[in-house]
């Protein structure tokens, strides 16, 4: 089969959109309406359906997704790996991948030891959320991925190896000049009467969970788009937030931080795919532990207890 109409099937999944699709291949649109029906043919079976807001593989386009982009990227690996020999390059890229806020600072200082360590090495880092960061190593995009388990949990997958690196401890994101920034630890009860800000559903649910246990509610007005947005808002003074204590020591001046009395806190992984690991994964990983330990947010398991947690230990965090 012509993997070209395997790629337009992909692409239009990705973006939900036959024409946004065909704006991005080039390609017409109804040349991407081909490419799907001939697909449909030779498979004998409904790949898309189209609703009212987009265009959404059915269950069985959902099946040939998730095979038809692990087999692109085997695809686009190989062509690479000719195309490397060819040229004398030594070594494929190390291709990593991070949620936001540890794409901020743990994982680049991590590299940066990695590439001291063991010399020039060509990598890349994509920052992106946790679901979507599982898939992609699974499917071969990604050689090895720090995620978390916020809400709504980790995936269980057996394809891949999840290392456990330590707990961080959420803190409360303020202006530097709001009148509780010197103060701290705070009770979630005191900071009732703030506007919230949030960027994701996994840190609200966090927000909305500490602050059940309390007894009381938060109100979550503002949502921004992405981290950067969020924390734009708190140094403009909107709102203040929730993040991750990661990121404090990439925080932009005009925000400070303030811990809470018995804090959410987030658990922090690696995953690496179980066959075929990235001769540098390894390595990454071992810098990746210490990277977390060093870091000035509080990591309650040292380095040197980084381990392999079992199917059913994973099962627990689901």
């Amino acid at each position: 089969m012509d993997l070209t109409a395997w790629r337009t099937f992909v692409t239009v999944c990705r973006l939900g959109s036959l024409s946004a699709a065909a704006d991005e291949l080039g390609y017409t649109q109804s040349a991407v309406s081909r490419q799907i029906a001939g697909l449909e043919r030779r498979l004998g079976a409904p790949l898309v359906e189209r609703r009212v807001r987009g265009t959404h593989p059915t269950p069985a386009g959902e099946v040939f997704r998730h095979h038809a982009l692990m087999t692109l990227n085997e695809a686009d690996r190989a062509v690479r790996a000719v195309r490397d020999a060819h040229e004398g390059a030594s070594a494929r890229p190390l291709t990593v991948g991070a949620t936001p806020s540890l794409a901020a600072g743990i994982v680049p200082a991590a590299i940066r030891s990695l590439l001291q360590m063991s010399g020039p090495t060509p990598w890349t880092l994509s920052p992106g959320l946790t679901a979507d960061l599982q898939h992609r190593v699974i499917a071969g995009d990604l050689d090895i991925a720090v995620i978390t388990d916020a809400p709504p949990g980790l995936p269980n997958d057996p394809r891949v190896d999840r290392h456990f690196l330590g707990m961080d401890e959420m803190v409360v994101a303020l202006p530097t000049a709001h009148p509780r920034a010197d103060h701290g630890p705070l009770r979630i009860e005191d900071l009732t009467d703030q506007t919230w800000a949030e960027d994701n559903d996994g840190s609200a649910a966090l927000l909305r969970q500490h602050a059940a246990r309390a007894g009381v509610t938060v109100h979550i007005d503002l949502t921004a788009a992405d981290l950067p947005g969020k924390t734009a808002l708190v140094a403009t003074g909107h709102a203040i937030a929730l993040i991750p204590g990661v990121l404090r020591s990439a925080l932009r001046p005009d925000i400070t931080t303030v811990r809470l009395v018995d804090p959410p806190a987030r658990g922090i992984y690696v995953i690496t795919r179980r066959y075929a690991q990235h001769p540098s994964a390894g390595p990454l990983l071992t810098q990746l532990a210490m990277a977390f330990t060093t870091d000035h947010s509080v990591a309650v398991i040292p380095h040197d207890a980084v381990t392999e947690i079992s199917d059913d230990e994973a099962g627990q965090q689901d």
